[in-house]
């Protein structure tokens, strides 16, 4: 049978475990139910198995009845601090924990990989790295699994890397996108506090105002990006939180905000950290106030190889006929880890479409909201292509 039929087989089994990891999502690096679940997905498998020492991290590898060179396949574990607001029966039993990125399905469709990978092991040419990734959102999963040696797990680093990502809306179900070159952006981290004087607040020329300073540094900002960066190589800095005072008639002493930045280019990267810095340095010292600017270096910009993304248009075409695979048109501001391990291998990152029947993919709820719905029957075509981009480029 093809990848396909085999796996359209196992659509119970991978749901089964979907639906299971998603009642009890987990956090961070440190995901012990998770790593239990997969390890029993996994066993019986002929697999050589090294769980991660810092990070609760499966690294699976599968030798091929014949040798060759090896291939890496990525799938993320970890949940949301997000309290779900879906009805549904196997809705997240931990308060304030949700799968609300999918993160379940890459998991399942990584686990039925294995399975149909190792049922056809004399067939491949090469070895096959299963990279079961905690952390993946903010807790640098990728690179604490590079730095333990999942790039080395087969003896030899992979020649390519593939991973997937589920979205709850904008692609229509089972549509595959992506493009050559930049796919997802850096996203980096400004924090800022800015020190005055507190006083009363009926006598503010009695006091140095933390706050409006600071509400001056967040326009200044956003003026600042559309003066000083090419709108097509973009730039976006939003500032998420703001705090600043306990009450009414209190000038406090500080007010804090943090942003995150987002860039394609290394060049931009640098510069709005210069800038940033540049401008809430000038608006504290116009206002005689001072001002402590802290920029955390995050995630850098994912970039597919083109011949890697050329390969998984080719492989979703051979799989599932013409129109299941998109070019993406631009890429995406939102940020991911796998650009850790696409900076040492040449690979794909792939978006694949599992907005629920019904539900408009142009206004359905977006990954990470408490709303995201994933539809299940994805679940078979993601596993059955993971297989078969890891069996043909063996064969390449």
């Amino acid at each position: 049978m093809s990848f396909t039929e085999s796996a359209r087989d196992m659509r119970e089994e991978l749901v089964r475990l979907r639906h299971s990891l998603h009642t009890t999502p987990e956090l961070g690096l440190t995901l012990p139910r998770t790593q239990e679940k997969v390890l029993a997905a996994l066993d019986g498998l002929p697999l050589e198995i090294t769980l991660g020492k810092a990070l609760s991290s499966i690294t699976a590898v599968l030798r091929g009845g014949r040798p060759g060179p090896a291939v890496l396949l990525r799938g993320d574990m970890d949940a949301l601090p997000v309290q779900e607001n879906n009805d549904l029966p196997y809705r997240s039993q931990t308060d304030g924990q949700m799968h609300a990125c999918g993160h379940d399905l890459h998991t399942a469709m990584l686990t039925g990989a294995a399975h149909l990978l190792s049922a056809r092991r004399e067939e491949l040419a090469g070895d096959v790295v299963f990279m079961f990734q905690p952390g993946e959102e903010g807790h640098d999963g990728a690179k604490h699994m590079i730095e333990e040696g999942v790039l080395e797990a087969a003896g030899e680093r992979p020649v390519a890397a593939y991973g997937m990502h589920v979205v709850s809306s904008v692609l229509p179900i089972g549509l595959f996108a992506s493009r050559p070159g930049p796919l997802m952006a850096a996203a980096d981290v400004f924090k800022v506090t800015v020190k005055g004087r507190g006083g009363h607040g009926s006598s503010p020329h009695l006091a140095l105002d933390p706050i409006q300073a600071a509400c001056e540094m967040v326009m200044s900002i956003q003026a600042m990006v559309t003066r000083t960066f090419n709108v097509f190589d973009p730039v976006v800095v939003t500032v998420g939180s703001f705090h600043g005072g306990t009450t009414d008639n209190v000038i406090p002493d500080d007010a804090r905000f943090e942003a995150t930045l987002r860039t394609f280019s290394a060049g931009n990267r640098e510069l709005a950290r210069r800038r940033l810095v540049e401008v809430v340095e000038g608006v504290a010292a116009a206002h005689g106030l001072s001002v402590e600017a802290d920029y955390g270096m995050g995630y850098p910009v994912t970039v597919n190889d083109t011949t890697e993304v050329e390969f998984v248009s080719r492989t979703a075409g051979e799989l599932f006929g013409p129109g299941r695979y998109l070019v993406a048109p631009q890429p995406v501001m939102g940020s991911e880890d796998f650009s850790y391990v696409l900076e040492n291998v040449p690979g794909a990152f792939v978006f694949l479409g599992a907005c629920p029947p019904g539900r408009d993919p142009g206004t359905a709820p977006y990954n990470h909201s408490p709303e995201a719905q994933f539809d299940d029957s994805v679940l078979p075509d993601g596993a059955a292509l993971y297989a078969s981009l890891a069996m043909s480029r063996l064969s390449a």
